[in-house]
């Protein structure tokens, strides 16, 4: 498959004013390696505050001016400077926002989904695409006259898709595309974002939702703190989840209802108290002096990406 997105050794910090005048940089992604390829979907998985929508904004450029980047976001081999992502940005990478109020109330939808053209056979040429795109997501004619107000929220979210599809795009960043929805619009949500996988798409697909996750992706990274502390292949959380590698990973497996429904105590840290070694030594039972004095580096063992001293690998 393709590589469309190789991400290396990012990390994002911001410099902020504590106590009058004084600076002080705090780190919100870490260190942060990640490959997407065409025809693939990755879950970017974490709880609210690990940095999976600050990962979303460092690839499409649009971080604060206070924000500090190292490291590396490639397209197809090519840097990603910020002259190519202008380039790129709603073209070959677009973004489904998290939020339906992205949409502008005061415009109706068929306006919104085709943007700005040049010229008239531009414009036309446009709305023919963007026609035949709303009819194989199941929206009428009657959708390209509406405001905002007047959708669904199931209605609003394959309008987002299917204005993210315009321009035939690479890569696509759905950020939370399925809260607030009833189930069934989360199904529908769902079996959409797969279904781009034929246009062989690549997705990165940010949620904090594990069953949304697995029920979607092929691959799973798992953020803590701002670090990738795993990333493994979906078809791992199964059965017992004995393939499973981190301590954290494990424990997300197992707190969901269908498994153990076992939780664990214990919240994520603060940004401005990041333990020295292990992001997860606080709360994990498998902690060792190595755990508190070293940072762990991420490694592969077997199919799984994993950045523990102690991973649990089944029979050791």
């Amino acid at each position: 498959m393709t590589k469309l997105l190789k991400i290396r050794n990012l990390s994002i910090s911001f410099t902020q004013y504590i106590k009058g005048l004084n600076q002080k940089e705090l780190q919100v992604i870490t260190d942060l390696s990640l490959d997407i390829h065409e025809s693939e979907i990755i879950a970017i998985l974490g709880a609210s505050g690990s940095g999976k929508s600050l990962l979303a904004n460092a690839i499409l450029g649009i971080l604060p001016p206070n924000a500090l980047v190292s490291g590396s976001i490639k397209y197809k081999g090519n840097e990603l400077t910020n002259q190519l992502r202008k380039k790129l940005k709603g073209t070959k990478i677009s973004l489904i926002p998290q939020s339906v109020n992205y949409l502008n109330p005061l415009m109706i939808v068929q306006e919104q989904a085709i943007g700005t053209t040049q010229t008239q056979e531009e414009k036309e040429e446009k709305i023919l695409r963007q026609q035949k795109i709303f009819k194989e997501y199941g929206l009428s004619k009657d959708v390209n006259q509406m405001y905002p107000f007047q959708l669904s929220g199931g209605m609003a979210r394959k309008v987002l898709i299917s204005t993210a599809l315009l321009n035939n795009p690479d890569v696509i960043i759905a950020d939370e595309p399925t809260p607030g929805l009833d189930q069934q619009a989360v199904t529908e949500t769902i079996n959409n974002l797969i279904n781009l996988k034929k246009k062989k798409v690549g997705m990165i697909l940010i949620t904090h939702d594990i069953n949304t996750a697995i029920r979607t992706s092929d691959k799973i990274a798992i953020l803590y703190l701002g670090f990738v502390i795993e990333i493994t292949n979906t078809k791992n959380f199964k059965d017992n989840g004995e393939k499973l590698l981190h301590p954290y990973t494990k424990a997300l497996y197992n707190a969901l209802p269908e498994t153990h429904f076992k939780l664990t105590k214990g919240t994520q840290p603060s940004y401005h108290n990041i333990p020295k070694g292990c992001p997860y030594q606080e709360n994990c039972p498998h902690k060792t002096d190595k755990c508190i004095k070293i940072l762990p580096e991420l490694k592969t063992i077997n199919d799984t990406q994993i950045r523990c001293h102690h991973p649990l690998i089944k029979g050791e």
